[in-house]
């Protein structure tokens, strides 16, 4: 075999020049191991993997985990520990089976979670069709578009999440000693939020209660400053960096530091009960006034940050839509001479999307007893994914970020539309305009991410068919991690509670009722306050959804956020030669990464145990009640630590463990 280049040629960067061509790391003319056991398993495996923790921290923390850069990196370090080193073609298969993971998952959590808020029943088999249909679905609509985006329109889109992970997997040196990083902080992130969310050794939620500034804060003022400190969330902040910390932070700060003390002064002069409240809010504490009252405030800017998204988009969408009608077409002419533009035929895709609308269709059929409401559901759900694939697919393309928010909001409000016409509405009608909303969602997640898949297989050399039939499997695999992670955590906690928020599906479930349900006045003004307030922010240049998303979401997780991205910050700054101060956050992302990756399956496997209800035997008991001082003051401490091993870990830890 021969030796594999150790980096990208230039012109893998730039637009290609008259009768010039793309040599990949793999010529085509190259035959490498691809399709193997040990891809397709490793591959599963990770999807595994990164599926509950996709799952655990995007219902907490409503930010998902990029999945393909760490599994990339694990696949390398794996490489060596078989007898035969794993080719660069298998590292591909595993990254693009595994990082199916948190396109699934971004897909589900946007609505699904907003069934069990509305009180509707909802079975595995509801989440897995809705994920796996509608992830199948997106890699069928985009496998048309490949050989437009990546060959045609090579060196115009720069798809920079599938650039860096292109350059992890060749250079395969470093690998090794990543790997190692990324797996012990995993292992650090793991024991220490299994400690606190299974044995309780000391508190999750610290509110300086202990130091006597929390309690007089929220007495005295109403106002609340809290941090939440499980490793998943200050790795999170890490990754997010300061500026967008800072901003999700500022939301929260809004929230808990000027509205609920504002409601709570005018509830002091207002007498009864002010729905969605059932108490005066006279007697009710910063928890309550939050709950009923000012998150409504951000889940309406939640919305109204993913409808301007939307709107600032028409002209590229309108654009983007005529080129996929131009790369669909191109699709037709003969590119299958090379190993390297092998593609599933135009035959098997038309089928498989016929396959997918007969499946939605008894999906549908099943649950609503209505052919033609079933027919109207499955065409709005095919219709607009195959509108908005291209979309989807050039927006990671142009700036690695996939509209998927305002894209699944226009869905619902279409959708429901539709249905309420057509004499659905009420529970059935939610129900299905949050399904049809999932399969959207989940549709345009996985084809934007597996647009990234097609064009990493593009720069290296790797067989398009083989990426795409295999996509499929993983997209299996996390459907029904993902249905397992969901009712689980459904069990365990109360989506859009405290505990797991569910931002993304709160704000859909808040649109759905008011189209659909009956929406009770208080709830829109709020509602309306919050779209304002992001129309303001986009205004002045400030990141919109970022800061609702903070002014949604319990402070405590963002000044966690705040945390990991001041780390961030610290590293970046940790050394006078700015190529070392480089070194040093990157490899901090690598640390960052296992905290997320490690403490977000501590925390599924922490809803297992109280599931089970093995949790109560054993967490710790502190005697009286000593734990909400004690556990607090530990709690801090414990915090400390595990910054200050962040912070020296990524500084000078490099490889060594």
């Amino acid at each position: 075999m021969a030796d594999v280049p150790t980096k990208l040629p230039p012109e893998a960067y730039r637009e290609l020049g008259a009768g010039e061509s793309y040599r990949p790391i793999v010529p085509a003319q190259e035959s490498l191991f691809e399709i193997t056991v040990r891809s397709v398993a490793i591959g599963l495996v990770m999807a595994v993997i990164f599926s509950l923790a996709s799952a655990y921290l995007a219902l907490k923390t409503g930010q998902g985990m990029e999945a393909a850069i760490p599994i990339a990196i694990l696949a390398i370090g794996l490489a060596g520990v078989f007898s035969r080193r794993s080719s660069i073609l298998e590292n591909v298969i595993i990254q693009s089976i595994g990082a199916a993971s948190s396109a699934v998952v971004a897909g589900a959590v946007f609505t699904i979670p907003a069934l069990y808020m509305l009180g509707i029943e909802v079975s595995f088999w509801h989440i897995f069709l809705t994920a796996f249909l509608g992830g199948c679905l997106g890699v069928l609509f985009l496998i048309p578009l490949r050989h437009y985006l990546m060959v045609n329109e090579h060196g115009k889109l720069p798809f920079p999440e599938a650039m860096a992970t292109t350059e992890i997997l060749i250079s395969g040196e470093s690998g090794g000693q990543q790997a190692k990083i990324l797996v012990w902080s995993a292992i650090v992130g793991f024991v220490y939020d299994f400690c606190i969310l299974t044995f309780g050794f000391w508190k999750e939620v610290v509110t300086f209660h202990a130091v006597g500034v929390g309690r007089w804060l929220e007495e005295r003022f109403t106002m609340a400053i809290r941090i939440d400190g499980l490793a998943a969330i200050v790795g999170l902040g890490y990754i997010v960096g300061i500026k967008y910390a800072s901003i999700i932070a500022a939301g929260s700060f809004l929230s808990f530091l000027v509205f609920i003390p504002f409601v709570s002064y005018l509830g002091q002069h207002l007498s009864g009960i002010i729905p969605p409240g059932t108490v005066p809010i006279a007697e009710m504490g910063v928890d309550d006034i939050f709950v009923n009252y000012v998150r409504l405030i951000g889940i309406g800017g939640i919305a109204g940050a993913g409808l301007m998204g939307i709107l600032r988009s028409l002209p590229s969408i309108g654009k983007s839509f005529m080129l996929g009608i131009k790369g669909i077409a191109s699709a037709r002419e003969d590119h299958e001479e090379l190993r390297t533009e092998h593609n599933l035929g135009m035959r098997d895709v038309l089928l498989g999307i016929g396959a997918i609308a007969v499946c939605l269709w008894i999906f549908f059929r099943m649950d609503l007893g209505s052919s033609a409401v079933s027919t109207v559901s499955v065409l709005i759900a095919m219709a607009i994914s195959f509108l908005f694939t291209m979309v989807a697919a050039r927006a990671i393309g142009l700036i690695g970020t996939n509209p998927v928010s305002g894209m699944t909001l226009v869905t619902l409000i279409i959708t429901s539309v539709i249905l309420t016409r057509v004499g659905l509405s009420g529970k059935p009608g939610m129900f299905i305009a949050l399904i049809v909303g999932g399969v959207v969602c989940t549709s345009l997640a996985v084809a934007g991410a597996f647009a990234t898949d097609l064009k990493i297989g593009y720069w290296i050399g790797a067989t398009p068919r083989n990426q795409q039939v295999y996509k499929f499997l993983g997209i299996l695999v996390s459907a029904a991690c993902c249905g397992f992670a969901m009712i689980l955590l459904a069990k365990t906690y109360t989506f859009g509670s405290m505990e797991m928020p569910a931002p993304q599906a709160s704000a859909m479930k808040e649109i759905i009722v008011g189209l659909m349900g009956e929406g009770a006045g208080v709830q829109w003004i709020l509602f309306s306050f919050g779209v304002i307030i992001s129309v303001i922010l986009a205004m002045s240049g400030i990141p919109a959804l970022a800061f609702a998303l903070g002014m949604y979401l319990p402070i405590q997780l963002n000044t966690a956020v705040l945390l990991g991205g001041f780390i961030s910050y610290l590293v970046g700054k940790s050394h006078r030669k700015k190529e070392v101060a480089k070194e040093n956050r990157e490899r901090g992302i690598l640390v960052a990464s296992g905290y997320i990756a490690g403490g977000s399956i501590a925390g599924v496997v922490a809803a297992v145990f109280a599931a089970a209800k093995w949790d109560r035997f054993l967490a710790v008991r502190y005697p009286g009640d000593s734990f909400q001082s004690a556990g607090e003051i530990v709690a801090i401490a414990m915090l400390v630590i595990l910054s200050v091993f962040m912070y020296q870990y990524a500084k000078r830890g490099g490889g060594r463990t």
